[in-house]
């Protein structure tokens, strides 16, 4: 197909010609094109609308810093929204659309705000949402949300992998331009482990864009050789496609690789997108520079594009942005863009305002037309090229609170050396530096430097030979005195009145200029608009661009996908669970499960004729209570402690004392956090005499752990203690019910005696069961029926519980899950996580006796604030309905009778509800002022969400068994 555009050179001169659709239409390239470049070589300048007004906006850059081409690629599930045509590498097949309009990209209905500019100005969001108040909800959300973004997700979900990896390496080089190039190369050479990135896929940066040579040979073909010599070094890893975005502490750093955008059919085992974690000894940062535009009449329409790119898309991709190309320029860069114009075979006009002639506005709409000078004269022009200066790309040194600083010799930011980070050395252009041969020189210094830290000996070669002339710039911002809207955010619709504007309502300041304007808020993160935004805020406040400041970059430096940030934590992988010992089995047997923690539990064993899951759970309950049920409790958290200073060390994690535990017993104890809030409670076995055995929650199994393993070894490093989760190692269950003995002593070896005499309530020790195997048994009950806990080596964890179930059969024995659990544990008062809610300390739960007197511990000290020891504070006590018909929800909160359900009555909250069947009715535990002293007081369960206001009488927690006989017995 004809390229209408594209010239004879280039650097994918002679390439492979490649197919790809825009907008529905076929066009053709080449391979080694971006789609921004095919795009130009084919003649298309309209690629998508600005984010407010809709206005036609055409390809501006030809880097990362892209603020108007942004496309969606791609079909169905794997279709990407807001992709930057200029850096995504054309394929063979490729699939594009525009976005942000409707219903083509020619004739956009949404343009209509652009008549209304006027009302649009900056800030009119803070000044037309505020009334009427009631239009909030029902009409200006729903508006924004509509209006709101540019491209759109497919719904669908992603069918590619992401992966993440991890890097070491001496010394870090981002970029690979001349100066990074000369920085990996010098430091390669004296054996330095060396990581060179880049975020295009061709490396040799302003190299592959120019006509200028090095050592006597294109810059292009001398990047390649280098290269090419670097490739071949073992120590070297060379990483295109790669942005580092990140930079952190200690010398880490963030960087997404894209593996297989470029690719039309990757294969199933490649991930799309890689996350990097880089730690690195030294860095090098040789990013290059941005330019920067001016701002004068209409200066968004199609066609008025960074000098600089025009440059790149004719010398690197053979592609001319126009036949009639007026260059605007305010620095000798901008000639440069003249003569390699002239070169390539355009007629080109250069408007240097250091001539006082500037550009006044554009004529054209969906490209540009024309040019209007300031002396009056028009001329035709299809494209023009602006040079407002170059911006060094300085933005990581920010990200560890680096501060940018001017210099007036260039016009630019610059970084700030003496704050910079010490493990890092800006270079080339990055660095203000905008000679070729400096730019080597100081990537070739720096990459000796880096070396010589490391204790590499160097060998010092001379700079290759390449252009140095200086770069010679007079600051110029935009053209006032065009009666047209000048732009300097093109994504975001920022013109030079919005900046004016905020500075007349005094949002002066940097950051509020940022906010007040969205000036840099869009995609490109203010690459291109930053500095001339600065710019015109200072002219309009009198002061120096010094004077006025710069905000500072944080991470990331390019966008980057959620997917990447996921990696495989996707679907499944997002959460991944744990199955129980006992998981098939309760699969065999119609158990429902749900998440618990990082466990699926069985929820409800589901028999015959059961439709409704109250059924099964009433079952199960009642069965406990009048036989026996057995329950894997393998997910609640197993900690072994060992060592001489165990004892000790329990007794500075719990409220209450260890040291006097005998061997052979259990306790219970509940963990504050340093707060005094309670964190986790459990029960603690005594195995031998420096051998304890702690239980957690299911869910707080690793952070009780991590709370240890701190306090271990940050807060009593001198004691003789170890640590190790055992949750893996061991299946355990709870055997309850008054028939619980009955079955085990089918199970246990005749060796071990285990009547209520010899091993009575709280009871622990090592026994064999089934002939021999190895096994733990606990006497502890979380139901208030008689029960024990047995655990075996998990291996054996479905086996036992198989055996269980034949060994209990004669008693009718039935496999019960958490749900029946928790309305056990509710009849009995037991306080479990929604007691233990970080919000409530010992006293609220009824426990304030349990903390010792003869020994301090954590949160101990500050649990006796005066404000969380309170006569009228929260106690945790049961409620039962008036009407025993009535149903309770957990979440109500308590009013006197008579009182409004209003904040300033709320007397306390309901925290967990169940139906007992064995009182035959609805119950509850929950926290109430003064609680302990109002038993028998009638109140009412306030729930206004769910509409429910239902009188309650207060009582005790312990619904069954207060005097606990069943569990001693």
């Amino acid at each position: 197909m004809n390229q209408p555009m594209r010239i004879a050179d280039g650097l994918n001169d002679q390439k492979k010609p490649l197919r790809f659709t825009f907008d529905g239409k076929d066009y053709s390239g080449l391979e080694g094109d971006t789609l921004a470049s095919a795009l130009i070589a084919n003649g298309v300048h309209l690629v998508g609308r600005s984010f407010k007004y809709h206005r036609p906006r055409g390809i501006f850059s030809a880097g990362s810093e892209e603020p108007n081409a942004l496309v969606t690629i791609g079909q169905g599930a794997r279709a990407t929204p807001n992709t930057r045509a200029t850096t995504a590498e054309l394929y063979d097949g490729l699939t594009a659309i525009s976005q942000n309009r409707w219903p083509s990209l020619q004739l956009d209905l949404q343009s209509v705000n652009d008549l209304v500019a006027p009302f649009l100005t900056a800030g009119f969001y803070y000044k037309t949402f505020m009334w009427p108040a009631a239009f909030w909800e029902k009409l200006y959300e729903p508006a924004i949300r509509r209006a709101a973004g540019l491209g759109s997700l497919s719904g669908e979900t992603d069918p590619d992998s992401y992966d993440k990896g991890f890097l070491h390496c001496d010394i870090l080089v981002v970029g690979a331009g001349p100066a990074g190039l000369m920085a990996a190369r010098t430091a390669a050479r004296a054996g330095a482990r060396v990581i060179l990135a880049d975020e295009d896929f061709a490396m040799g940066g302003r190299l592959n864009c120019e006509t200028i040579e090095v050592d006597g040979i294109a810059g292009s073909q001398w990047a390649a050789d280098v290269v090419a010599e670097l490739s071949a070094m073992p120590n070297v890893r060379l990483m295109s496609r790669m942005s580092v975005f990140g930079v952190f502490d200690h010398g880490v750093y963030s960087a997404v690789e894209r593996n297989t955008d470029h690719l039309a059919s990757p294969e199933p085992y490649q991930p799309r997108e890689t996350l990097w974690r880089i730690s690195a000894k030294h860095t090098i940062l040789a990013a290059g520079a941005i330019e920067r535009p001016m701002a004068f009449g209409n200066n968004d329409r199609p066609g008025v594009m960074l000098a600089s790119a025009v440059r790149t898309y004719a010398n690197r991709y053979g592609a001319l942005t126009g036949k009639h190309i007026a260059v605007f320029t305010n620095n000798d860069d901008g000639l440069r863009t003249g003569r390699d114009l002239e070169n390539a075979g355009a007629q080109t006009i250069v408007i240097d305002t250091r001539e006082n002639i500037a550009i006044a506005e554009i004529h054209g709409r969906q490209r540009v037309r024309a040019i209007k000078l300031t002396d009056g004269r028009t001329l035709p022009a299809d494209c023009v090229a602006v040079s407002g200066g170059w911006n060094p790309s300085l933005h990581l040194t920010c990200h560890k609170r680096g501060r940018p600083e001017w210099r007036e010799d260039i016009a630019a930011f610059v970084p700030d050396h003496e704050n910079l980070s010490p493990d890092m050395r800006v270079v080339g252009a990055a660095n203000g530096t905008f000679s070729t041969y400096q730019c080597l020189a100081e990537g070739a210094s720096a990459g000796a430097d880096a070396a010589r830290l490391i204790g590499k000996s160097v060998t010092v070669t001379d700079t290759p030979e390449a252009e140095d002339q200086e770069f010679n710039i007079s600051p110029f911002w935009h053209v006032a005195s065009s009666m047209k809207r000048a732009w300097i955010d093109l994504q975001n619709d920022v013109t030079v009145k919005d900046v004016v504007l905020a500075e007349r309502e005094g949002f002066r300041s940097v950051e509020h200029l940022k906010r007040y304007t969205t000036l840099g808020m869009a995609t490109d993160q203010g690459k291109t608009a930053n500095v001339l935004g600065l710019a015109v805020m200072a002219e309009a406040t009198g002061r120096s661009i010094p004077q006025t400041g710069t905000t500072i970059f944080r991470p990331p430096y390019t966008p980057v996908s959620i997917s990447a940030f996921a990696g495989e934590s996707a679907g499944k992988h997002f959460r991944p669970y744990r199955l129980s010992p006992s998981h098939k089995f309760a699969s065999e047997h119609g158990a429902s499960f749900v998440e618990v923690g990082a466990w699926l539990r069985a929820q409800w064993f589901a028999q015959p004729g059961e439709n409704h899951w109250r059924q099964s759970v009433d079952r199960e309950v009642s069965a406990v209570r009048g036989s026996v049920g057995v329950c894997d409790v393998t997910t609640l958290g197993k900690i072994d402690i060992q060592g001489p200073d165990a004892a000790e060390f329990l007794n500075h994690v719990y409220i209450n004392a260890f040291a006097k535990l005998a061997v052979g017993k259990c306790l219970y104890g509940l963990m504050l956090r340093e707060d005094g809030m309670a964190m986790d409670d459990g029960t603690v076995a005594r195995l031998a005499e420096t051998h304890f055995l702690m239980t957690t929650t299911t869910a707080n199994a690793v952070s009780v752990y991590r709370h240890l393993e701190f306090c271990r070894q940050c807060l009593w490093p001198d004691l003789d203690v170890h640590l190790i989760s055992a949750t893996d190692q061991w299946a355990q269950y709870a055997i309850a019910g008054p028939n619980s003995r009955k079955v085990l002593e089918k199970l246990v070896d005749a060796d071990f005696d285990i009547s209520n005499e010899a091993f009575p309530y709280m009871a622990c020790g090592g026994i064999t069961i089934c002939g021999g195997t190895r096994a733990r048994l606990f006497r502890l009950s979380f139901s208030g029926e008689l029960a024990y806990e047995l655990a075996v080596p998990a291996r054996y964890g479905d086996a036992l519980m198989r055996a269980i179930m034949i060994a209990g059969e004669e008693y009718d024995i039935v496999p019960y899950g958490t749900e029946a659990l928790g309305v056990m544990r509710i009849e009995k008062g037991h306080a479990a996580g929604n007691e233990l809610n970080g919000q409530t300390t010992a006293r609220n739960l009824g426990m304030a006796r349990m903390v010792s007197k003869k020994k301090d511990c954590i949160g101990k000290t500050l649990a006796g604030r005066a404000g969380l020891n309170e006569d009228d504070g929260y106690q945790l006590v049961g409620f039962k309905p008036v009407d025993k018909n009535q149903s309770l929800v957990g979440g109500a909160h308590f009013m006197s009778i008579g009182n409004e359900p209003i904040a300033k009555n709320d007397e306390g909250y309901m925290t967990s509800v169940a139906w007992s069947p064995s009182l035959g009715m609805s119950i509850g535990l929950g926290f109430i002022a003064r609680g302990d002293k109002r038993i028998g007081e009638k109140v009412r369960a306030v729930d206004l969400l769910r509409e429910q206001d239902v009188e309650v009488e207060i009582c005790s927690a312990h619904f069954i068994d207060p005097d606990g006989e069943r569990l001693r017995g």
